[in-house]
């Protein structure tokens, strides 16, 4: 496919997941295209996107028609009906003959990969799910309490962590090179430095200030020597209250079981019932207002190491959290859908602002990159990303193989983080010296300030008998 040429994607369900996928994807210049059976929905979506609309039945082939199904490089099914996801894969494949398709669903009885999915079944080549994406994403914050933002690469052994300086941590006000100086073990890349919300420049010279907001990668097994170093270690969470027992509320509890003390806050009484039969019985489930202060006091929310609220009511979850820090809960994190309250609200009293549509935008972008690309993850709220992708070819049909880091030409604004080299137990990740040398099958991360170097770090990664 031409480096140079947009992808015609076509999206099935314009909620809050269809429209940040198009809204994510649109900023790159693909052509996209949206369907939805509400007029009302489209007509919002096509002004303030540069999308199209279609009205209309995603499962019916005249209305795939008309959205351009013929012509599309990937289908993306994200309706609120698992049933309708997967009706509309099987005709975008087998009557349209899509390359690719994805479809979003909730039901845990559909796994990526199953024969029922494949070619002779829905023809449904990724499985998104949302509820799934968030639970993982706040389990990674449980395990690492000193991140505000965890991104696993090569397989989870190469991590790359924001996290906040603390004044009373070893970072604050010293450059990267003094750090680097009395932290000798701890190796990682300072990859991005922000403070209120503005990049600094990064070289050895940056002196950090407590506040900012740094981005490092290392190797798993040094991540926790890393992030104390810089922040000093937090206390383990043990002690959580759940404030919402819907999808991703009973999902989280189920996987913190035996591994800490979990409260819920239902308001629905039906539901309460339904969730003290499915969890054991030392899992407290609590009926009532999430954001009714003294019900929070009486569950003594002070003494909690992390308050999450989960409903599906932003105002709920960004009032009952704000409630819960200030009465005391260490850390609190809100699910927030509207992406200009979570740009409001991260940072503030509020510590981690989630949005269920950015974290599965990263498994999306995955399949819409060009080379080969094996992660994509969105930073800071969809402005940065992190890509990476797998060093094909040789000296003479490609940009990367055989050249060391030093003779790389990259774009202003995207730095290379680590090259991960092996596999299994072989496998190393190698910060990037000027001499280093890239090999082929070597896994190459990088850090782009701004979705504009996508396609120039995409090239990288293409292998052309052309090339010279």
């Amino acid at each position: 496919m031409d480096f140079g040429v947009c992808m015609h994607i076509v999206i099935l369900g314009a909620g809050r997941v269809g429209e940040s996928v198009a809204e994510s994807l649109a900023s790159e210049l693909n052509d996209i295209t949206i369907i939805d059976p509400d007029p009302d929905h489209v007509h919002q979506i096509e002004e303030r996107l540069e999308v199209r609309g279609v009205v209309g039945n995603g499962i019916q082939p005249s209305v795939l028609r008309r959205a351009g199904i013929e012509d599309a490089d990937l289908f993306i099914a994200c309706a609120s009906a698992d049933e309708t996801n997967l009706v509309a894969c099987k005709v975008a494949r087998t009557v349209f003959n899509v390359p690719t398709t994805v479809a979003r669903l909730r039901s845990p009885e559909f796994e990526e990969g199953q024969a029922l999915l494949g070619p002779d079944g829905f023809g449904v080549d990724h499985v998104i799910c949302p509820e799934e994406s968030v639970m993982r994403y706040i389990l990674q914050l449980i395990d690492y309490p000193e991140a505000l933002q965890v991104l696993e690469f090569s397989q989870g052994r190469a991590h790359l962590i924001a996290v906040r300086v603390t004044a009373d941590g070893a970072f604050a006000n010293h450059t990267i090179h003094e750090f680097r100086e009395l932290f000798p073990a701890a190796t990682m890349r300072v990859v991005a430095v922000y403070r209120n919300d503005k990049e600094l420049q990064v070289d050895p010279t940056t002196r950090v200030q407590p506040g900012d907001e740094v981005f490092v990668l290392a190797d798993k097994a040094k991540i926790r020597a890393v992030l104390g170093a810089i922040h000093n270690f937090d206390q383990p969470v043990r002690r959580v209250m759940i404030a919402g027992g819907g999808k991703v509320g009973l999902r989280l509890a189920r996987s913190l079981i035996g591994q800490c003390q979990v409260k819920i806050i239902e308001t629905d009484l039906k539901r309460c019932s339904y969730l003290a039969a499915e969890l054991p019985s030392d899992t407290l489930v609590l009926h009532g207002d999430v954001a009714d202060q003294d019900l929070l006091v009486q569950e003594n929310v002070g003494e909690m190491d992390l308050f999450i609220a989960l409903t599906s009511d932003d105002e709920d979850n960004i009032l009952s959290s704000m409630l819960a820090k200030r009465l005391g809960a260490r850390r609190v994190i809100a699910l927030i859908n509207r992406r200009i309250y979570a740009d409001m609200m991260q940072g503030s009293t509020i510590d981690i602002a989630i949005s269920p549509a950015q974290t599965v935008i990263g498994e999306l972008l995955a399949h819409v990159r060009r080379g080969d690309v094996a992660a994509v993850h969105s930073l800071r709220r969809g402005d940065a990303e992190a890509i990476e992708g797998i060093a094909r070819g040789d000296a003479r049909t490609s940009r990367l193989v055989g050249r060391r880091v030093e003779q790389l030409e990259l774009p202003h604004g995207a730095r290379l983080c680590a090259v991960v080299r092996g596999v299994d137990d072989a496998c190393e990740v190698l910060m990037p010296h000027h001499d280093l040398v890239i090999q082929e099958s070597d896994h190459v991360i990088f850090f782009l300030e701004n979705k504009r170097l996508l396609r120039p770090v995409e090239k990288l990664f293409q292998v052309s008998a052309t090339f010279f």
